[in-house]
């Protein structure tokens, strides 16, 4: 049977899984007060246990895009999200910080493959115009996973406890798991898509990036300047990522005074601001190539500026008395954020990189940026106990500032040209653009 419109089915089905990735790596900020209590962990432990996880996701990411470019999306994600579900699982096992920061290094581990595993879908499955859009659309998944996760781990606790908590969104995981790989194929190998689409596919991808060349290698990667004109913006904007998913809901018990229920009703806020910024940003790079009739790259650019300039509103979010404003400009910094990755570091991996080396350096630029939400969680929990949360608030916001100016000035706007002959010891390009 054919099936209309194919590629939103895949983005739909590549957004349920990230959901549920995200329900995992979120469920403990959630229930961090219950588990710090039943497990006596300190706020530096609790530090230590997110940083496990961000490090480890952080090391992880770049092997996990070339395992993808090597194996596939379908086989590839499909192992990957088995191994974090049934991890998310073990969580329910644990009974003290250390085997709690093992499991969570384990997690990042696992979970590392979920971004680069899309960032290539959408390369497979989308017209270069339209791959902001997919995009933003799988990314959706991201913040809803967080916005879900407060509710469904605050009813769990209440109804049961925290273990059985990890047990059950771990057991959905690996329901998805199952499903992905019975329902994935590569556009060329998917009987149900229809012959227009696929043509439509395929007329507007760039045709280099469906040629056969030597796939490059990590130095290849890494000495391009293209990448690290991607890698240093994600070093500096992830870190704001970190912040709502992990110290959020923390910090609005222990400074706002909320309790569990009163965080269950307001720490969705930034997520659902974060799929908004997922969409807008995924929107505004072809509007913006056709009001101002600039290139894909240079408008994704702009996405990238526009966001930073948002960023700066949760600086002030210290100042703030009021519980609403304080929520909305915590909301704010999920939609910049989103819009800033999702809307424009993301999509740039599509446009930049062939179809042999994209998941590859999606991830290590990825592993790049989820370095500096490990170091920047490490300092947080060293100093929040001190000084509190204000200057961590204010340095997302400059971070992200510099950023864009970083990608603005470093960025060609032109692909990488990596697809390479090596001959006479000179790298030489075998792909036209």
């Amino acid at each position: 049977m054919k099936i209309r419109n194919l590629r939103w089915f895949i983005v739909m089905l590549m957004a349920f899984g990230v959901v549920l990735n995200y329900i995992d790596r979120n469920a403990l900020a959630v229930a961090a007060s219950t588990i710090k209590q039943d497990l006596n962990i300190t706020t530096q432990q609790y530090s230590y246990i997110i940083a496990t996880f961000q490090a480890c996701y952080a090391i992880m990411q770049p092997i996990a895009g070339i395992v993808i470019d090597s194996l596939g999306v379908k086989i590839g994600l499909a192992i990957f999200a088995i191994a974090w579900s049934v991890i998310s699982l073990a969580h329910g096992f644990t009974h003290g910080w250390l085997s709690l920061a093992f499991l969570r290094g384990a997690l990042g581990l696992s979970e590392s493959a979920i971004i680069p595993s899309g960032v290539k879908a959408v390369q497979e499955w989308f017209p270069a115009r339209e791959r902001s859009i997919a995009t933003g659309w799988f990314n959706v998944g991201t913040s809803l996973g967080g916005a879900v996760a407060p509710p469904v781990m605050v009813v769990l606790i209440l109804s049961y406890n925290w273990r059985i908590a990890f047990f059950i969104i771990g057991s959905l995981g690996i329901l998805w798991s199952l499903a992905f790989f019975l329902l994935y194929r590569k556009p060329e190998q998917a009987s149900a898509l229809t012959e227009d689409e696929k043509n439509y596919i395929l007329a507007g991808q760039e045709p280099d990036k469906r040629l056969d060349y030597p796939k490059p290698s990590w130095k290849d990667i890494l000495t391009c300047r293209q990448w690290w004109a991607l890698a240093i913006p994600r070093f500096l904007a992830e870190p704001a990522q970190g912040t709502y998913n992990f110290w959020i809901p923390l910090y609005l018990m222990t400074v706002r005074g909320l309790d569990i229920k009163q965080v269950a009703m307001t720490a969705w806020v930034p997520f659902v601001c974060a799929d908004l910024g997922c969409i807008v940003g995924g929107y505004l790079a072809p509007f913006y190539q056709r009001i101002f009739r600039i290139s894909l790259i240079t408008s994704r650019k702009l996405v990238v500026c526009t966001a930073a300039v948002l960023m700066t509103a949760p600086a002030f979010i210290g100042m703030a008395d009021n519980i609403i404003v304080v929520v909305m400009l915590l909301g704010m910094v999920g939609f910049a954020h989103q819009m800033l990755v999702v809307g424009g570091i993301l999509p740039l991996n599509t446009d930049v990189f062939g179809h042999k080396e994209v998941a590859t350096a999606s991830g290590l630029n990825g592993g790049l940026g989820w370095l500096g939400t490990t170091l920047f969680t490490l300092v947080v929990g060293a100093l929040v106990t001190t000084i509190g949360y204000n200057p961590m608030f204010i340095s997302i916001a400059c971070f992200d500032v510099l950023a864009a100016i970083i990608l603005w000035v470093f960025l060609k706007d032109q692909p990488a040209n990596l697809g390479t002959n090596k001959t006479e010891g000179k790298i030489s390009p075998i792909i036209s653009h």
